[in-house]
């Protein structure tokens, strides 16, 4: 999955993350787009990203500690001034996500690669 979005909606999905509960919708007008990410809180261990491919929602689910790492990067991103993406992948020992889950690529909103 690769995800594009405003610093504003970025925020607004980390607030969603982090606090469990909530549906963002989707402006994107490309087939096969998604018709948006829906948040749940779950007793966990760790973090499950996944597609609900007939609703063409994202599901993220999972318990606290993982929802505040995930929502503390995505935010990071949403300020990431010079740009750049960040791969959530999931591994074998991965500190938040659990097997199953599917990548992710949030971009900057500033696009590109980081100048730093």
């Amino acid at each position: 999955m690769d995800l594009t979005a405003s610093a504003e909606e970025l925020n607004r999905l980390a607030d969603a993350v982090a606090g469990g509960e909530g549906m963002l919708g989707s402006t994107a007008s490309a087939t096969g787009a998604l018709a948006g990410i829906e948040v749940r809180k779950t007793s966990g261990p760790g973090i499950l990203i996944h597609l609900d491919s007939e609703r063409r929602i994202l599901v993220i689910s999972g318990d606290a500690a993982g929802r505040a790492v995930l929502a503390d990067n995505v935010r990071d991103m949403a300020s990431a001034e010079d740009g750049g993406h960040l791969h959530i992948d999931y591994h074998p020992g991965h500190f938040y996500l659990v097997e199953g889950s599917v990548p992710l690529v949030v971009n900057s909103p500033h696009g590109g690669m980081p100048t730093r």
